[in-house]
């Protein structure tokens, strides 16, 4: 048992990571929009990936909730 809770808090840290890698990733693409994307009309690259790192952030931070709902259901 110690070592599956090992391993759960492993992930959930692997999890918070990624999420933040993402996060980061995100605000970067937003700082490095110009004015000339947001006139454009359409999706810049920029503002794609943008939302790729959203949809990613949100996603790592579904998996850290799971993966803390499991361990603590474990160690009830």
């Amino acid at each position: 048992m110690q070592f599956m809770n090992v391993l759960l808090v492993l992930l959930i840290v692997a999890a918070v990571i990624a999420t933040v890698v993402a996060l980061v990733r995100g605000i970067v693409s937003f700082l490095q929009e110009t004015e000339a994307d947001l006139k454009n009309g359409g999706p810049s690259p920029s503002g794609l990936r943008q939302n790729r790192m959203m949809m990613a952030r949100v996603m790592f931070q579904a998996v850290a909730v799971l993966l803390v709902a499991v361990l603590l259901l474990l160690n009830r």
